[in-house]
This record gives C-alpha cells, structure tokens and sequence, in this order.
C-alpha cells in the first residue's frame, strides 16, 4: 500500500507535450526540485494511489511498448526510458486533437519496501499572471492569459498511472476522448495498452444506481422513498462497521423480503458480472454522502439527517397521515439555531 508520507522520490523527469509545437519537447536532464514540489508531487501520487477512481490493471504483455521498456526495471535507463514513454504518448495525442497538451512528469520512487513508476499527466490549464514592463515612463504591470498552467495540488489529474515495478501491475485514473469520432479511454487502451477492472466507485455507483432503478419501477411513491433511505442506511452501515460489502450479500439484506426486487436487481448486476463483486471504496470522499439522509419535499423544504439519528427512533418519526401526506417528527431537540 503507497503511504503519501512515506513516498521517497529517487528521480523525476518532466517532458512538454503540446499539440501547437508539433512535437514532444524532452528533457535530457532530471529535475531538479525543492521540498515544496517534492511534496506536490507526492500529493498526486498518494491521491491517485488511495482514492477510489484509480482502476486495478494489468499489461497485455506482447501488446503493451511500455510494459516491454520497463519490465527489466529502471536501473540507469530512466531518462531514456522516459523519452519513448513521452514519445508514444504525444504520438497518440497528436493525432486525437481533442486530447489535452499537457506536462508529463515521470516520477522513479519507493514506499516501504515497493519499487514504483508515476506516469502523471498534466493538463494545461488556462489562468491569468502579472507581468512588468520597462518603458520609458517606468514600470508597467499588465495581466496576461497563460495558458500552460499545471494542475494544483488539491486537483485531481484526469490522466495518470502508477506502476509496480516488482508485480507490473497498475493503478490507472483516466478520462474519455474522442479517438476516430468514437469516445475511448486512450490512456489505457492505446497508450499503456493495459486491460482493467472498474474502479470501486465506479461499482459503488452502479450498486447505487440499480437499486434506485428497481425501487422505482417496483415500488409505489412513498413505498420508493422509504425504501431509499433504508437502502442507504443499510449501505451506509455496510461501510461504516466493514469498509464495504459483497454485492449479493447487500442484495440479502436491502431486497429481504421483496424477492421479485432481489431478481431484478440481480439480472441488473449480471450485465456488469457483478453479482459477487466486493466493493471496498477507500476514500472518505467517495463514501461521504452516505452519511446523511437528504430529503426534498414536494414543498422545496430541504431536510439533512445524520445517519445515526435516522436510525434512531428517538430522534426522529416519520407519520403516514389519514389523508395519504407524510409528516415528518423530530424528537428531543434540545437546542436550536438558525444558521445564515
């Protein structure tokens, strides 16, 4: 597992790929860096490394370029070996004009006692910086568009992979672009040529959004709401007591007694082979709405619940009304405050 703290950076290289120049600009030089960038840089590879977008990939091995050029290892070949990388990839985004220019920064590193290579794409960025200017009359400072801004350290790259130089397994975030009128994930497919599972979020989603879609074509419209919010509840537990679930046995649990939902669901997961998939998010970000019951009503009042105090009949009462309404009661309030 890559620690942020623990990342040791050995060597580093950026490359320029921008499209207007018509061809990779390569550095022959490692870079020279500071704590600062050296803490931006493993910023980046910890996020990619523990968030939940990274995908688990192995190499086509006859296929894949990169997989030949570093499956030896590094050793003193890392500058050279960074060229044919940058090479491959700008010979991709050279002929896709809808792939961004970007800086691509090779990094060399360990964590623990793991060998690994970052290939971590930069996509400019469009912003704005001053400058001054001598003239006669004295100093003038102007704001001028650059277009060649690197990501910060709080963004997420679109772009990016961390490769295990022991295993020559990866860890891969990408974004879709259109190649030869059709939208491809080009980084894996053409340029890492790497094969790949769905992310946990990914799967997290897809769990999410298929039981909402059971739910509503099942169920009445109160019926649809309360068994939202207890599905969520139930995956928010799931989560919280275990740090994530098997795809059927949350199936068990949520469709317990509704098996013609259980069969619809389960059809729903089979089209992704999913049925005994686990599902194991690792960032808070990902597993951070499940936290809180969010309610709308048909009269725009907006209702955050804490899940704990959904749960707890203490705290809060939902009451089905002779008329068919739905009143809501919160218990024991001790406190109250209005916030602007």
């Amino acid at each position: 597992m890559i620690v942020k703290e623990e990342i040791r950076i050995i060597q580093m290289i950026v490359h320029i790929l921008d499209a207007t120049v018509g061809m990779p600009v390569l550095s022959d030089s490692l870079l020279e860096y500071g704590s600062d960038f050296g803490d931006f840089v493993r910023e980046h590879i910890g996020r990619l490394a523990g968030g939940d977008e990274a995908k688990d990939c192995e190499f086509y091995q006859k296929e894949s370029e990169i997989y030949q050029l570093i499956r030896e290892g590094i050793g003193d070949n890392f500058i050279p070996i960074s060229h044919e990388i940058a090479t491959q990839l700008y010979a991709i985004m050279n002929s896709n004009i809808d792939i961004p220019s970007a800086d691509l920064l090779v990094v060399h590193f360990t964590c623990g006692q793991g060998e690994y290579l970052a290939l971590l794409k930069m996509n400019f960025k469009s912003g704005y910086t001053h400058r001054t200017l001598a003239k006669d009359e004295g100093n003038v400072n102007d704001i001028i568009s650059y277009k060649a801004v690197l990501p910060t350290q709080s963004q997420r790259l679109t772009e990016a992979a961390i490769i295990d130089l022991h295993s020559l397994k990866l860890k891969v975030v990408e974004k879709k672009y259109e190649v030869n009128g059709e939208k491809t994930n080009y980084f894996s497919y053409l340029f890492l040529k790497c094969s790949s599972q769905l992310s946990h979020k990914a799967k997290l989603n897809i769990v999410t959004k298929a039981i909402d879609k059971v739910q509503k074509e099942g169920l009445g419209e109160w019926q649809t709401c309360e068994a939202a919010m207890t599905a969520k509840a139930i995956i928010q537990e799931e989560l919280a007591e275990k740090g994530g679930f098997v795809v059927e046995e949350l199936a068990d649990r949520v469709f317990e007694e509704q098996a013609d939902l259980r069969n619809a669901f389960q059809e729903q997961m089979e089209k992704y082979d999913m049925v005994r998939e686990e599902v194991v998010p690792q960032s808070d970000t990902t597993t951070r709405k499940y936290q809180k019951q969010h309610l709308l009503t048909d009269t725009g009042i907006e209702i955050k619940i804490p899940m704990e105090q959904y749960r707890d009949s203490g705290s809060i009462e939902f009451i089905t009304n002779e008329d068919g309404t739905i009143s809501l009661l919160i218990k024991n309030i001790e406190h109250l405050e209005a916030k602007y």
